[in-house]
């Protein structure tokens, strides 16, 4: 009982503390991207767009997703080294392999510059825009090296303290250069942002294990196993990626930019909103899990009490934004986006069968097994993208936001299949029950809104969140 309440204040914790850091970072791309369409205008904000899309699709092809599969190796370094002499193997070989990869990736782009210039703005006039953001990969490697040491090791705090001085201090130095540079700005801003970060990641870097003295041979030997799931975890995210970028493009021959830009809108408010909760969370489950992971009875509890935690912390939220989803719209977008309603209210159920798989996912993370994981996500994907079409064809936008839902409750299923009978583990009777509790007052309140009952689902949302909030208070007094 009292590790239970532990890890619940554990995940709370974590989830207030980057909860906080996340919206800062939102904030800070809302005033970015403002100051960019009031100085420079709307060409400031192409430029802006289309080199950090390339600098993301580098950055993410080039890490090889060490800065997630790393955190396993440090926590499982930690949990289990009878002396302080290993861990500090791991941390270095995960700093050095940052460095090359880095250097690879920003060697790459510099090669590549003439190419990617070429692709993306159909000329030759941004070659040198390209190699100037060789730097700001290279930077970005080694802040994710730093992060992950720190996510690994636990030390959370300062992983906050760090990601958000960064992100501030990052606008600090850009504001001055979107208002005197111009258009010019856009490419040093950018590599401004990422050495803004990279500072703030050295000034709370840990400082506790030292650089081992380790041979070129011996990093190699110790980074095999996290850069292995690495590679595996990025051709995964970039199935996910051609599959999501394959269906706009099918969708904008079908039926238009704008029916495109209303799909996007309603996805990343179902999506991407909701999902930073999960990344909030995720930040202290991942190295709790990866600790543990040989342990079938510690696995088992900590994912059932995350489950428990997160159903508490999401319920509320899905009700309130079906809730509140026309408020939501007409603050984030304009009135004509409407049309979306439908799509939020049938995503947001389908946001809580995400959150469910999400936290039985992790269990393969923790485990270091990439080719599940890649069988998993790939499925996944095609799935997904099958669903999207068809149920298009057969109720436009609407049939999206059912489509996201199917696709999560097929996606749970599987998860659960390999959660159960790939690594015999189970699910409390508390977790089922706190998921039922999240999907009966996600489609209560989607009922009721459907039906024109505001006042049922008013109330509705008034008891979910007091109970949620009455549960959360007894799991954190235990």
């Amino acid at each position: 009982m009292a590790e239970r309440s532990s890890i619940s204040r554990m995940a709370m914790k974590a989830m207030g503390i980057f909860g906080g850091v996340q919206m800062i970072g939102i904030i800070c791309s809302i005033v970015r991207t403002k100051l960019v369409a009031l100085w420079i205008g709307p060409v400031g904000v192409g430029l802006f767009g289309l080199f950090n899309q390339a600098l993301d699709m580098l950055n993410t092809a080039t890490n090889l997703g060490i800065r997630q599969s790393s955190v396993r190796d440090i926590s499982q370094a930690q949990e289990n080294a009878d002396e302080q002499g290993h861990i500090s193997s791991v941390v270095t070989a995960v700093r050095r392999w940052s460095r090359w990869l880095g250097l690879a990736g920003a060697i790459l782009t510099i090669l590549l510059a003439p190419l990617l210039s070429q692709w993306t703005f159909g000329d030759a006039n941004h070659i040198w825009g390209f190699v100037a953001l060789s730097a700001a990969l290279l930077f970005m490697a080694i802040t994710n090296g730093e992060h992950a040491v720190l996510q690994g090791l636990s030390k959370l705090k300062r992983l906050a303290h760090a990601t958000m001085w960064g992100t501030i201090f990052g606008l600090v130095l850009s504001v001055p250069m979107f208002y005197y540079m111009g258009e010019g700005s856009v490419v040093p801003s950018i590599i401004a942002y990422a050495a803004g970060c990279l500072i703030f990641a050295w000034i709370f870097r840990d400082k506790d294990y030292k650089a081992a003295n380790i041979t070129t041979r011996e990093t190699f030997t110790i980074g095999k196993d996290f850069v292995k799931l690495g590679i595996y975890m990025t051709v995964g995210i970039f199935i996910t990626m051609l599959t999501g970028y394959v269906f706009n493009a099918w969708l904008n021959n079908v039926a238009g930019t704008a029916e495109v830009g209303f799909y996007q809108a309603g996805y990343t408010l179902v999506n991407k909103y909701t999902g930073l909760v999960l990344t909030a969370l995720g930040m202290e489950y991942y190295p709790r899990l990866a600790r543990v992971a040989k342990s079938r009875l510690r696995l088992t509890a900590f994912v059932s009490q995350e489950v428990t935690v997160a159903m508490l912390v999401m319920a509320p939220i899905v009700a309130l934004f079906i809730l509140l989803r026309s408020t939501i719209v007409w603050i984030l977008y304009a009135p004509e986006f409407d049309v979306i309603l439908t799509f939020i209210s049938w995503g947001m159920i389908g946001t809580v069968w995400r959150t469910l798989s999400w936290c039985m996912a992790f269990v393969i993370l923790a485990k270091g097994d990439g080719k599940m994981f890649l069988i998993t996500e790939a499925v996944s994907d095609f799935i997904g993208f099958g669903l999207n079409i068809w149920f298009y064809h057969l109720w436009g936008l609407t049939g999206l936001g059912i489509s996201f839902m199917v696709w999560y409750v097929i996606y749970t299923l599987i998860i659960y299949v390999v959660y159960r009978w790939h690594y015999g583990l189970r699910l409390t009777l508390g977790s089922f029950l706190t998921t039922l509790l999240a999907l009966g007052s996600a489609s209560s309140v989607m009922l009721a809104m459907h039906f024109g009952l505001t006042s049922v689902a008013i109330c509705v949302t008034v008891v979910v969140v007091a109970l949620c909030a009455f549960l959360v208070k007894r799991q954190w007094s235990r």
